[in-house]
């Protein structure tokens, strides 16, 4: 598709193209923060610590692991992205959007596509579609499927045994990350933060090849390895003239997309929007919403959203990710996130919930990391 690229602010260099909906993407200065990639345990290294610390003071190493009674483990590890989907009522399903899980077996492919095709057609689903793992995080294997061919070489590279989520994708394609906690004891919650989620994109000159496009994006070509393996078959394509081409599908932080704070969209409208559906979402009370939204005047009315997926207790405030974070403001974000699961633990706890084993959360994370490392490449 070509675009006049005028329009969305691309004919300068240090802006990138976005989708509608979102506001223009700043990519002058600093690309990344320096601690941007860094490993992921280096980052939770006080965490840890602090998570020790505040076992003895409650006297439990896995209270947090009954935060969200809702859902397994509190959706820490291990735990299907449809547990808080299926513990949704009504209300809070017109918000959610419409999925299926289908358990893949060593049955032929074709068989299996059958099967599912069968599936999204009573629910009312139609192809293109998003499919992904029911576990597995940071976005690992999921991918977007235009036709029934994709569905079926999905199948066919997918882990039997694993299973996966068919999504409906959603009408618009601005997206956010949206931090929401709201005690037991407490009628009404608070975002505690909210973030825009860009996915990258390069355009097209009808000149350079993709692979060129790429090396001279500000921030994508600090990442090319993020890029290289999953274009390899385009990347000597020239791209023509005006068409915007997406470089990462979803919008995963270690996958190259990029993130914004956006802590200032944060309205008590749309707040009040959450508070209505975890009413009819019982015991769950800490997460992050992965949302796709029409504009930024409708995200602050809380109205015209979709949601993707509502992430439990392992989920982070991606704000910490946005290029102009501070080290010691990430991590003092990451600490408040696991006090406030402690806290949450403690209040359901008195409310009769029993936490579980460490070993439960050890098998839990084991089983997920062997299946993460058979899911198909994203797109």
């Amino acid at each position: 598709m070509l675009i006049d690229i005028t329009l969305n602010d691309t004919a300068d260099p240090e802006y990138q193209y976005v989708p509608p909906g979102m506001p223009p993407l700043d990519l002058s200065g600093r690309t990344t923060s320096f601690f941007e990639f860094w490993p992921m345990w280096l980052m939770y290294v006080p965490v840890v610590l602090q998570w020790l610390l505040l076992s003895i003071r409650y006297r439990s190493l896995s209270l947090p692991l009954i935060a969200n009674p809702a859902v397994p483990l509190s959706g820490m590890v291990g735990v299907a992205k449809s547990a808080v989907f299926d513990a949704a009522g009504a209300e809070a399903r017109q918000w959610i959007l419409p999925w299926i899980v289908y358990e893949v077996t060593d049955s032929a492919a074709e068989e299996q596509a059958q099967q599912i095709f069968q599936n999204l057609e009573l629910l009312g689903l139609i192809l293109p579609i998003v499919g992904k793992p029911d576990i597995g995080c940071r976005g690992a294997g999921v991918k977007l499927l235009k036709d029934a061919d994709e569905v079926r070489s999905y199948i066919a590279k997918f882990p039997v045994g694993g299973s996966i989520q068919f999504q409906q994708l959603s009408r618009w394609d601005a997206e956010a990350g949206v931090f929401y906690v709201r005690h037991p004891d407490q009628s009404a919650g608070e975002i505690t933060s909210l973030t825009l989620k860009y996915t990258p994109y390069v355009v097209g000159n009808g000149q350079h090849t993709l692979g060129e496009l790429i090396e001279l994006d500000p921030r994508a070509g600090d990442l090319l390895h993020l890029y290289s393996s999953r274009h390899a078959e385009r990347w000597n394509q020239v791209i023509p003239a005006g068409e915007p081409f997406r470089l990462v599908f979803s919008a995963s932080h270690c996958r190259g997309a990029v993130f914004r704070d956006a802590c200032e969209l944060a309205s008590p409208k749309l707040s009040q929007s959450l508070d209505k559906i975890f009413d009819d979402i019982p015991g769950y009370h800490y997460g992050r919403l992965d949302i796709k939204f029409r504009d930024i005047e409708s995200l602050q009315q809380g109205t015209d959203f979709e949601i993707i997926e509502i992430n439990g207790a392992s989920s982070e405030s991606i704000n910490i990710w946005d290029r102009n974070a501070g080290l010691g403001d990430a991590i003092m974000t990451l600490l408040r996130q696991y006090s406030t699961l402690f806290k949450l633990g403690h209040a359901n706890r008195r409310l009769g919930h029993k936490t579980p084993g460490l070993l439960v959360l050890y098998k839990a994370w084991r089983f997920e990391n062997q299946l993460v490392k058979q899911y198909p490449q994203n797109d």
